[in-house]
């Protein structure tokens, strides 16, 4: 059956441009601009339904095909309680892609802070079984530029060193709350995600200091820390240009991350599905959902969010030019 596109939310340009009462030339220009300005806003396709097929319905309306050596970013989960994805809800489209799950270690104590047990704990979670693991700092780091000099990164970021085996990233990222970022989703997950553990120290402390073992005396206050996690996606998103695409599975929507062993259990209702080219658009768009919801389950993890200042992350990725806080929202049926 051929899918149907319904088109949720519009412009302001685009709705002005179709409501103002012009003449001549003048009319013809404004409809012009209105329809230019509406085309440049990024477009936010949502599915309802969990399930393979909508991962794969929503990757294929994006239109952007992923090609050549293909890196699929995902949690690999702490502990067999994480909420990390199910390698069954992504397995049809992880195949589509021909990917290979990548990964970095993290910069405190547990499954996966070293490239062996992080193995391992992919391994228990069924991610090698489905596809290659790359843990993409086994062999160090590499730094990213910023773009940002006068940013708190110092206008660097450290990532895994095999992001250059990579020509194509799909970041499919768990949307869900966070004990420290207030919220993850496509930003933090191109962000802390593809930080080696320097990196993810580098960012935890706002860029004073890359050394895991001092990360917990040298934390940032919220503020940076947000701004900083903005910063390291922008250089992530800038290295791949229009080789990259990001999906955001809104289920199992804990108040905790899936770097946490022992989660809280969900209270708000899962969502749905949604992908988009622009990751501050994408992660604006299921805060959104979050905040507009009826559904009484989504205190807690509105006070998580707003607790750790999550909004601020997509706020300064739209000031440093990662993405548009606007954008259209395009539902996808049968």
């Amino acid at each position: 059956m051929k899918k149907k596109f319904y088109m949720f939310a519009l412009s302001a340009a685009l709705l002005v441009g179709g409501l103002a009462s012009c003449n001549g030339s003048k009319a013809n220009a404004a409809e012009e601009d209105a329809v230019e300005a509406a085309d440049s806003i990024p477009t936010v396709y949502y599915i309802k339904d969990i399930t393979p097929e909508s991962l794969v319905k929503v990757y294929e309306a994006l239109g952007r095909k992923a090609e050549g050596r293909v890196g699929v970013k995902i949690s690999t989960g702490e502990s067999n309680k994480s909420n990390h994805l199910d390698t069954a809800l992504i397995a049809d489209l992880v195949k589509l892609v021909n990917g290979t799950f990548i990964e970095c270690n993290t910069a405190y104590a547990g499954n996966r802070n070293e490239t062996e047990k992080h193995y391992q704990t992919a391994k228990e979670h069924g991610f090698v079984d489905l596809a290659g693991v790359d843990i993409m700092d086994a062999e160090g780091d590499t730094v990213l530029t910023v773009g940002i000099p006068e940013g708190h990164l110092q206008n660097k970021n450290y990532v895994g060193n095999h992001i250059n085996n990579y020509d194509f990233v799909v970041v499919l990222s768990h949307f869900k709350g966070h004990q420290m970022a207030g919220f993850g989703g496509a930003l933090k997950n191109i962000s802390i995600g593809i930080g080696s553990s320097a990196g993810k120290t580098w960012i935890h402390t706002g860029g004073k200091t890359a050394d895991p073992a001092q990360i917990w005396g040298n934390t940032a206050e919220q503020k940076d820390f947000c701004e900083s996690m903005a910063e390291a996606a922008k250089a992530v998103a800038d290295h791949f240009g229009k080789n990259i695409l990001y999906i955001n599975v809104a289920n199992r929507l804990s108040v905790d991350c899936d770097c946490n062993g022992n989660p809280a259990e969900p209270k708000m209702s899962d969502f749905g599905v949604l992908a988009s080219l622009d990751p501050v658009a994408l992660d604006q768009a299921c805060l959104d959902m979050v905040f507009n919801s009826t559904d009484p389950g989504k205190d807690d993890l509105v006070e998580r969010i707003n607790s750790r200042m999550g909004t601020h992350t997509v706020d300064h990725a739209a000031a440093i030019g990662v993405g548009s806080k606007e954008y259209k929202l395009v539902t996808i049926t049968e």
